[in-house]
């Protein structure tokens, strides 16, 4: 053979061999890409857009005081009787016997007692009870400046006490400062807030919310939105279970939720969780919110396909020792 002959078999054989690969290559692509269009549509938890309660809040803290005190100065000599103290007392019960007098409660409260004074001799001599009404509360706040026009009487006030901030009280503003505090540009605020059950301790440190513009508006999960810089988008699905990408305008946050200012409408339906495995112009299968997920029967089908290729393993042994005998006698009647 001639060594022309050589090379152009050689080069007709590596041509040949890369067709074939490629060849090869392109119907496995095929094969995977026709597996794998058939997967469903993933399934996404979805949420209405619908109105929902939002408002404006100032949080500021202040030190609970009783409704109502009354204090009284006592000699220690003049005692006849034993004060109980921190004892509840009703108008008109007796508080404290004196040499020279008898003390009534002048409305129903509790008895305390406070110091009278840093001087040793005049503490040793003497002692100051309290009758405190602590039914209700006032808490006195300061709020900056630049929320003096929105702050109104009547205004609802949520209240946590320090030493048990999963519960909130409900409070009202009872009475605002004619002017602003000039020395930290602040104005004061009465908070009035009920304590009939005496959960709260005079003098306690209260964190306040106090909540203005009130109302109704358009709202989100805050787990359905997309931040990228200084915008916001979600995914809104359409009648045929599109997703599409649109961007809002938001406004404030209340118990998980967003309100919209815009780009939105009441009744759209937006992604509210999973929203790494949905993208733009992607098909999803929703969940309304709340829904159990059903259960996938794939693996079912799966199972039942492994048994039926398991049987059919095991029939070329019936085959080859043709029928049993009862087959048989079913076979002549």
């Amino acid at each position: 053979m001639k060594r022309s002959t050589k090379v152009t078999t050689i080069i007709v054989i590596f041509f040949i061999i890369i067709a074939g690969v490629i060849i090869a290559r392109t119907m496995i692509g095929n094969h995977f890409k026709k597996k794998f269009s058939k997967r469903p549509p993933p399934g996404i938890i979805v949420k209405t857009v619908e109105e929902r309660k939002f408002q404006n809040i100032i949080e500021t803290f202040g030190t609970a005081v009783p409704i109502k005190v009354q204090s009284y100065n006592i000699e220690k000599y003049e005692i006849i009787e034993e004060i109980k103290y921190n004892t509840k007392v009703k108008a008109g019960d007796i508080v404290a016997k004196l040499k020279s007098r008898t003390i009534r409660a002048p409305f129903d409260g509790v008895i305390g007692k406070r110091n009278f004074s840093d001087d040793i001799n005049v503490s040793e001599s003497s002692v100051v009870i309290d009758i405190e009404d602590a039914s209700f509360l006032f808490i006195d706040v300061d709020v900056p400046e630049i929320f003096a026009p929105f702050v109104k009487k009547g205004l609802g006030v949520d209240v946590r006490f320090s030493g048990n901030k999963e519960k909130i009280y409900k409070g009202s503003v009872d009475s605002i400062a004619s002017k602003i505090d000039v020395s930290n540009r602040s104005l004061r605020l009465r908070v009035k807030l009920q304590n009939s059950n005496s959960e709260i301790l005079p003098g306690a440190l209260m964190e306040v919310t106090i909540k203005y513009n009130e109302r109704d508006s358009l709202g989100i999960p805050d787990t359905s939105v997309i931040l990228e810089g200084n915008k916001v988008y979600i995914y809104k699905v359409d009648d045929k279970n599109v997703t599409n990408r649109v961007e809002v305008i938001v406004g404030n946050r209340s118990q998980g939720y967003l309100e919209v200012k815009s780009g939105l409408n009441k009744g759209d339906i937006v992604v509210a969780e999973g929203l790494k495995k949905v993208r733009p112009n992607g098909k999803i299968k929703p969940i309304k919110d709340g829904a159990k997920k059903s259960k996938s029967d794939w693996g079912k089908k799966a199972k039942s396909k492994d048994i039926e290729t398991k049987k059919g393993k095991f029939d070329w042994i019936k085959n080859l020792f043709g029928k049993s005998g009862s087959e048989k006698k079913e076979d002549k009647k």
